[in-house]
């Protein structure tokens, strides 16, 4: 089985890429319809909320670096 891979988008979206569920807090899962690709929103401007439609253009400013972090606290 391959591992599900989330790309941190520059400027944009979260993109999940593999075999992956969505659900909502009551454990509903969105209908993906067969996808095994979707964008997540992170601006919090998407009309198609949880899903990426794009509205983030122009309005998030970030650059998608990989970074190491902290230990884990004990």
């Amino acid at each position: 089985m391959t591992k599900t891979k989330i790309t941190v988008n520059n400027n944009g979206s979260l993109k999940i890429d593999g075999d992956f569920e969505i659900v909502d807090m009551q454990g509903n899962a969105y209908g993906l319809q067969g996808r095994t690709v979707v964008s997540l929103c992170r601006c919090g401007l998407s009309n198609n909320k949880p899903f990426c439609d794009g509205a983030h253009k122009g309005h998030l400013e970030h650059e998608a670096k990989a970074f190491d972090l902290p230990s884990k606290k004990q």
